[in-house]
């Protein structure tokens, strides 16, 4: 199978499913990345917190912009290999850009049906309307490239249509665990990450110049996963909400909720420390 994200910022991908892609790419999958922006004007931690000291390194704040785009590339190159993201496809759109354009949409429908995934993920878009969001702006226009790989003809376009299998969407606003809650937007699917973890700590170490290193990937992977965890029965989870619907031949229960004993989980998913576990 080929799984294939695409998210607004060169972070992204890492801290929404990089544990989930991490367990692909050991499982013999092949995952490959689509950025859409260079990240160069957002998350500047690295040269805002340098301007504050006393005797600031000229060298950090004197950087251009070619010069943190290309710093932040590396760390995304380094957090990808730790992870198992085998290809990293960046369009370099700069970090102002807000709107849906045709030629964007254009550019991401190429390298669909140039990947061809069986899987997408992307974030879920809070509200189709809202350019200010970046990360929305981004999902709807994978949503329309999706849609224009699928019209592709051979003899027009020099490459036959395209469909893919299922979108999954992260970052979905709510956390309820069941379908009676929230009128059941929920997530729905739940994939337990607490075996890479350690992966997914040492790919936001990478990201250094957002402040994403350190306390904050361990805060984040114990609030954010951890919680998803809680709701699924184990120590860390990334959670999906699947845009299509799927068909099978029984109804389907999973392994893991065969398995589960609701009574005593909450002791099993509780043992991991992050902290203690990986140290800064």
């Amino acid at each position: 199978m080929k799984v294939m994200t695409l998210y607004a910022h060169p972070a992204d991908t890492i801290t929404n499913c990089g544990g989930t892609l991490a367990r692909h790419a050991a499982a013999g999958d092949e995952v490959v990345a689509l950025i859409l922006t260079h990240g160069g004007r957002i998350h500047a931690n690295r040269y805002a917190e340098e301007w504050r000291k006393d005797r600031p390194d000229t060298s950090i704040t004197d950087a251009d912009l070619d010069h943190i785009v290309a710093h932040k590339k590396g760390e995304l190159e380094r957090a990808a290999e730790i992870v198992g993201i085998s290809r990293v496809i960046t369009l370099d759109l700069d970090d102002n850009y807000a709107a849906l354009r045709e030629d964007v949409i254009d550019r991401v429908a190429e390298q669909l049906a140039i990947e061809r995934p069986d899987v997408v993920i992307c974030d879920y878009p809070v509200n189709p309307v809202a350019a200010a969001n970046m990360h929305t702006v981004a999902t709807v226009t994978v949503l329309a490239a999706l849609g224009r790989a699928g019209a592709f003809l051979r003899n027009l376009d020099d490459r036959a249509e395209f469909h893919v299998k299922q979108v999954f969407f992260t970052s979905l606003p709510v956390m309820a665990g069941d379908g009676l809650s929230l009128y059941g937007l929920r997530n729905d699917v739940y994939i337990d990450i607490t075996d890479v973890v350690d992966k997914k700590v040492a790919a936001m170490d990478c990201f250094d110049s957002q402040g994403y290193s350190g306390l904050f990937a361990r805060k984040l992977i114990e609030s954010n996963n951890g919680e998803n965890g809680r709701v699924a029965g184990v120590n860390f989870a990334e959670a999906f909400y699947r845009m299509n619907n799927e068909t099978h031949p029984l109804l389907p229960v999973t392994e893991a909720a065969r398995n589960e004993d609701v009574l005593t989980r909450h002791i099993s998913y509780s043992r991991v420390n992050l902290r203690a576990t990986y140290p800064l």
